[in-house]
């Protein structure tokens, strides 16, 4: 079967699993704050900010520059397709859908490598319906880590064929791969880390002890990975210390109340509510039963597989796959507590079930090896080719069988997009639910009445035009008859400028605000948005690393050229 009717394919089976997005209205979740930072995204697209860093009517009315620090991939994708005429909420449930479906996409590529193409339709699908993905999307409302997940397989594709094939579109893949999980999802960056880096000394390894010589590839694949995200990996890291995300550490999600128990990792009940300490949450911690059943067959297949024909690339990758598997369950449970008190960085994940996303991708990938191990280890029948469509067909049944059902929300509403992204719902009810990256000089709010749904206002008897009011420039004329003080309802942060008539001018920043003492007479007031050093610096890197992926395809097709005049 062709590659692109195997797509298709695989595009038809994983629609079952978003259905409800194409019921009217919404549904609950955890973060229910999607369709705000969608429509956030898109005005501020509009409003001709790029890359998007601040968003104007979160944070109580005072703004705060979220896609700084939260993963912004998923939100491009959902303000792309607000700014070309769907409305917010729409825009939301097509994100949500590329970020399901590129997930079964991106697993069938990496996987056929491995296992042919039965093997990588298995593994694609898995990978779909895997429960962890449907707490994510029904549950959790977790856009960020679907699209995390999503590109893993992507990143890990691209890094193993880099080190097979001299060409350079492969350490684009892997580099676009990698960067899309940090990206998308900084957590899950942080964790496949290790990992990543591991894969990358084996590749290179067993690269010179076959053919004694380094293969740059893989490493190559992580550095342009690191480059092309460092407009957003950078201010990330560097201007942490001017918002509260800090505060997201201990407290309600202190890891050690979060460890899970290891029969929750066969079964526990499917719920919509919350993590607790102990071993009856809100929420099921399952892998999945047909996973974990995959798991065990293909290590027991790829174990005969070894006896019968020796250590071959597939047999390898399931060894790794495996650990993965068996480390992921480690860090869920209790007796990595150590580890964790260890390694204080690892505070920021908050919960230890998050390796439920590598314990997914890694049974997910194991599971479709069973075919291809299965071509190899039983004998060729006369019926064999409808002994495998059959196994194929039943364990595609069973798969929805046990699995479906789980990715159906609690209930639907019918709220409209108008519900999401009204003045009031933006500066309070969204800004209530992550308030993390207000800067931490501003006193948050403790009653709706305090909101502010004005940019700038006057403290004394001052008349205030509102000129210009953009996610990153406000310009007012300011009319007083004396020397007076206005208020810009802005966040106090380094990338804020404000002048005077054209001239730059200092303020005071105050828990309400930044305070502007203005002349008297009629003045022109800006505040504009001006990227810092360090985000300027990002972008200088993402520029050299798109340069330098290009430059080096431009180099491989002059070679490619060169070589097919000189025959």
């Amino acid at each position: 079967m062709k590659n692109y009717l195997i797509l298709i394919f695989i595009v038809i089976i994983s629609i079952f699993s978003i259905l409800p997005l194409f019921h009217s209205g919404f549904f609950p979740m955890h973060d229910d704050t999607q369709v705000a930072r969608v429509f956030e995204m898109g005005k501020a697209l509009k409003d001709g900010m790029f890359p998007v860093r601040w968003v104007q009517d979160l944070g109580y009315g005072f703004g705060y520059p979220i896609f700084n620090f939260y993963a912004p991939l998923a939100y491009y994708v959902g303000g792309f397709f607000n700014i070309i005429g769907f409305d917010a909420l729409i825009s939301t449930k097509i994100m949500i859908g590329v970020g399901i479906i590129s997930a079964g996409f991106f697993m069938y590529l990496l996987a056929k490598e491995f296992f042919g193409k039965i093997g990588g339709i298995i593994s694609s699908l898995f990978y779909v319906y895997a429960p962890y993905h449907a707490l994510d999307l029904y549950v959790r409302g977790a856009v960020a880590e679907i699209f995390g997940y999503a590109f893993l397989p992507l990143a890990f594709y691209g890094l193993y064929k880099s080190s097979k094939e001299k060409s350079w579109r492969f350490i684009v893949v892997g580099s676009m791969g990698f960067a899309g999980v940090i990206l998308s999802h900084n957590l899950t960056a942080f964790m496949l880390l290790p990992f990543f880096i591991l894969t990358i000394f084996l590749l290179v390894f067993f690269n010179w002890k076959d053919k004694k010589f380094i293969n740059w590839n893989p490493i190559f694949v992580f550095i342009f990975g690191i480059m092309l995200s460092s407009f957003y990996s950078l201010p990330a890291i560097l201007e942490m210390k001017y918002t509260n995300i800090i505060s997201q550490i201990g407290g309600p999600s202190d890891f050690h109340d979060h460890f899970v128990c290891l029969p929750q990792l066969w079964d526990s009940p499917w719920m919509f509510g919350g993590s607790i300490r102990g071993c009856i949450d809100g929420l099921s911690f399952r892998i999945g039963k047909l996973h974990i059943l995959a798991v065990f067959i293909s290590i027991i297949m790829a174990v005969f597989s070894i006896k019968k024909k020796g250590i071959k690339k597939e047999s390898i990758s399931l060894i790794l796959a495996f650990l993965l598997f068996l480390m992921s369950i480690f860090l869920m449970l209790d007796f990595s507590k150590i580890i964790w008190e260890k390694i204080p960085q690892m505070e920021y994940i908050q919960y230890p079930w998050r390796y439920l996303l590598f314990a997914s991708f890694a049974s997910s990938f194991m599971a479709g090896s069973m075919f291809f191990f299965s071509k190899k280890l039983i004998p060729r029948l006369f019926n064999y080719n409808i002994f495998i469509f059959s196994s194929f067909a039943v364990t595609i049944l069973i798969l929805f069988y046990l699995n479906f059902k789980l990715f159906q929300p609690q209930s639907f509403n019918n709220r409209t997009v108008n519900d999401y992204t009204n003045q009031l719902e933006l500066n309070w009810r969204i800004s209530k639910i992550s308030d993390e990256y207000l800067p931490i000089s501003i006193k948050k709010p403790s009653v709706i009445y305090e909101i502010n749904q004005k940019p700038i206002t006057s403290i004394e008897n001052v008349s205030v035009k509102i000129i210009t009011n953009k996610s990153q420039k406000i310009i007012a004329e300011i009319n007083s008859d004396k020397k007076s003080n206005i208020k810009l309802n802005i966040a106090e942060f380094p990338a804020w400028r404000i002048s005077v008539d054209g001239l730059t001018q200092t303020f005071n920043k105050t828990e309400n605000g930044l305070l502007l003492t203005v002349d008297k007479g009629k003045h022109l007031v800006a505040a504009s948005y001006e990227e810092t050093p360090i985000e300027k610096l990002g972008n200088i890197v993402t520029l050299i690393g798109v340069l330098g992926l290009i430059l080096g395809i431009i180099k491989g097709q002059i070679k490619l050229w060169a070589n097919k005049l000189l025959r």
